[in-house]
């Protein structure tokens, strides 16, 4: 076999392939090592003040889509220049793929809907990998964000994917800090000034305590009495802490609470119902009237057989005398 031809190829477009191949990898290599750099450096001047935690969240984020799109773009222009150099005429093929791509553009409108929300989302920096955010009503932990698509994992820990065009409205739980909100009930006999002080002074013991101090940046105080309720009156409760740990803060102080409103005899309500017979709510009548009435008396019975006994008497009398006047 005479691989003459093979080797000519070779030695004319095998240099040349093999100088695309290698710019391609020195290309991968300096995305994968400088992109960090230039978006950490990026993030930490557009972001200076901010807490460490959210910085590294954004810089992740950034990191993981410029990481995709610079990837797609170097395999796109490498498979392209290697074609046209064996020899096919790409032209064509551009041209093909630009009307194919008008094509699929009004064909995949929603596809384009959800890498311009995505960009917009990005840029906007509306949430990013490690926030608790709620969309398209799913609420949890953000695992991946990228222009396409943003991966959510709930509480239960369901992954769920959710297409960027379907973001009508994003909640961020945890966006640099966090508030701890909560409802307190106590009993209506209760007096809310001494309440309040007694909140106030295990919310600041919290706020004191060395385990939890790390995590709270106001202590929780009352703010204001919020409702009346059917079995209580409802405290507000607000104090601010680092963000995704507010559940925790407020769960310490529930228990907390709870052991100090035992310990003082503060009255925790719960759902009861007072039920009054008749039109007499007082004790007294309540009273008699749970008390076993007395039987009812039997006169009409008696009368009614006294009647029926003076009509057998009758009866016997009326009998005689006829027999008589017969």
């Amino acid at each position: 076999m005479d691989w003459t031809p093979v080797t000519n190829w070779l030695s004319e477009h095998g240099i040349r392939l093999l100088i695309i191949i290698v710019l391609a990898l020195v290309l991968y290599y300096v995305l994968r090592h400088f992109v960090p750099i230039m978006v950490k450096r990026s993030v930490a001047h557009s972001m200076k003040g901010r807490p460490k935690t959210a910085k590294k969240k954004r810089t992740d984020t950034l990191n993981t889509v410029f990481m995709d799109v610079g990837v797609v773009i170097i395999i796109i222009i490498s498979v392209f220049t290697i074609l046209a150099e064996i020899g096919i005429n790409v032209a064509p093929a551009l041209a093909g793929l630009g009307i194919a791509g008008i094509a699929i553009g009004f064909g995949a409108q929603s596809l384009v809907r959800d890498l311009f929300n995505g960009l917009f989302i990005l840029l906007e920096n509306q949430y990013g990998v490690g926030d608790w955010i709620q969309i398209a009503g799913v609420d949890g932990l953000v695992e991946e964000v990228t222009l396409r698509r943003t991966v959510v994992r709930d509480f239960d820990g369901t992954v769920h994917s959710i297409p960027n065009g379907e973001v009508k409205t994003s909640s961020n739980f945890t966006k640099e800090w966090a508030r701890a909100n909560m409802l307190v009930s106590v009993g209506y006999g209760e007096d809310l000034d001494h309440v309040t002080e007694v909140i106030n002074n295990v919310g600041k013991e919290l706020a004191e305590d060395p385990n939890w101090a790390p995590l709270i940046f106001n202590a929780p105080q009352v703010l204001r009495v919020e409702a009346f309720e059917e079995s209580g009156i409802a405290l507000r409760v607000l104090g601010e802490t680092k963000q995704m740990q507010q559940w925790a803060v407020m769960g310490e102080l529930r228990r907390r609470l709870k052991r100090v409103f035992d310990e003082k005899g503060i009255e925790i309500p719960w759902p009861h119902t007072k039920v009054f017979f008749g039109n007499t709510p007082d004790n007294a009548g309540i009273k008699n009237l749970t008390e076993p009435k007395p039987p009812a008396p039997s006169t009409p019975q008696r009368t009614k057989r006294k009647r029926a006994t003076r009509s057998a008497s009758e009866y016997e009398i009326g009998s005689e005398g006829g027999d008589g006047g017969g």
